[in-house]
């Protein structure tokens, strides 16, 4: 609205009759007697100020919201900072439907690829929808987002430099090069193993993710959708999935995620507890089959001996 007028903030708060205010102290609690100040200045009802406002957001998710708009939208106005585009799990315009594009100018279908954008949408509307419920004030269940971001951003496994899949290819000489970006330890969070595909296309250096509620206060577009999507997934099974990370973690890293399932529900541990022994009482008996089948082969003569060269061949 200052920028209607071709004002500063400042100088529009004081044409309202609320100067040495914050304007963003007003968007968390507009009372009733300053938004008469304004309704009588712009026309505007209270109804509609206290649309504008976010009042309605729990304290405990205030950090996540930005003050602006986090991304931009190619057919909104530069100088329009939408209420919604202020949510981190928004990638999409609340007004024209269109992809949020990064600093760069990138879309998530442009990084993911569409028809991987397109099959990840389904999990990604669950965890904004879990998102928003608690935001708002609205009961969560047996499990909250808060316990799934601190599990997503837990580390599952100990730091280590990029494996063959996350380095570029190269030549010797341009390795010898950049000895210092393969030899860089990175932190491996739980966040890769329930969204395998976040794993494929983040930039290795910029993978970890802050932890808890700062991952999506802080975090790129690419980000806050690989945790909105792990909300969503934990959410609709939660047992399954924190046992697919428990198996893929060393002990080091069980013994971080056990600490952190600790404010998960009662029956959800007992359940995970339950079907991770046997998952892992499986697992065991799969290698010893392994091995056996192994050894067996290793025993059975060969047909052509390696020994037996043919004639004039060394």
């Amino acid at each position: 609205m200052a920028t209607f007028y071709a004002m500063t903030v400042p100088e529009f708060l004081g044409e309202l009759g609320l100067p040495q205010h914050d304007v963003f102290d007003l968007e968390w609690s507009l009372s009733s007697g300053e938004g008469a100040f304004i309704a009588a200045r712009t026309g505007l009802s209270g109804v509609a100020l206290q649309a504008m406002t976010y009042r309605e957001i729990v304290p405990e998710a205030r950090l996540m919201i930005a003050r602006k708009n986090r991304h931009r939208c190619s057919k909104c106005p530069a100088d329009i900072h939408r209420k919604a585009a202020a949510l981190p799990w928004m990638s999409q315009c609340s007004i024209h439907g269109t992809d949020l594009h990064e600093v760069g100018g990138a879309t998530l279908p442009d990084i993911l690829g569409p028809a991987r954008f397109d099959a990840l949408q389904v999990h990604a509307k669950a965890g904004a929808a879990v998102l928003d419920s608690w935001a708002r004030g609205a009961g969560q269940g047996d499990l909250g987002p808060v316990e799934i971001l601190v599990f997503l951003t837990t580390r599952h496994r100990r730091a280590s430099p990029p494996n063959v899949s996350e380095q570029p290819r190269m030549s010797l000489g341009a390795r010898r090069g950049y000895h210092a970006f393969l030899t860089t330890p990175i932190i491996r969070q739980a966040l890769a193993v329930i969204v395998p595909e976040y794993d494929q296309v983040a930039p290795v250096l910029t993978k970890p993710v802050r932890p808890g509620l700062y991952a999506l206060a802080e975090g790129s577009l690419l980000q806050t959708f690989a945790l909105t999507i792990g909300i969503g997934r934990i959410a609709e099974h939660p047992v399954a999935r924190a046992i697919e990370v428990l198996l893929a973690s060393d002990a080091d890293g069980q013994e971080r995620l056990r600490d952190v399932l600790k404010a998960w529900p009662l029956s959800l541990r007992r359940r995970i507890s339950a079907r991770l022994w046997r998952a892992e009482r499986d697992e065991r008996d799969r290698q010893i089959a392994e091995k056996a089948t192994r050894r067996r082969q290793s025993h059975n003569p060969r047909r052509v001996q390696s020994h037996k060269y043919r004639y004039r061949i060394s």
